[in-house]
């Protein structure tokens, strides 16, 4: 399993509430990719989301958000934390 950073671009305005309805609606699912979503992150201002999973790759990430209804604009590997 690797780490993913992942961003949406868009969501101009996004709550706290739609956030976490949108992790939820990841998490709901993430078992059948062999995903598990970490973390959300979003800046209304901007509309960027950013999301942290630790998945097998970045097509299984991209699946499950297409899947939710919330597509990924971007999915990055993180091969190196600290």
């Amino acid at each position: 399993m690797s780490l993913f950073m992942d961003v949406h671009r868009g969501m101009t305005g996004i709550t706290a509430d739609q956030l976490k309805q949108a992790h939820q609606a990841d998490l709901a699912i993430e078992k059948e990719e062999g995903v598990h979503f970490e973390q959300a992150w979003a800046d209304p201002k901007s509309g960027t989301v950013y999301c942290l999973s630790e998945a097998p790759s970045a097509e299984a990430v991209r699946r499950i958000h297409e899947r939710t209804g919330h597509p990924a604009d971007e999915v990055h590997p993180v091969p190196l934390t600290v």
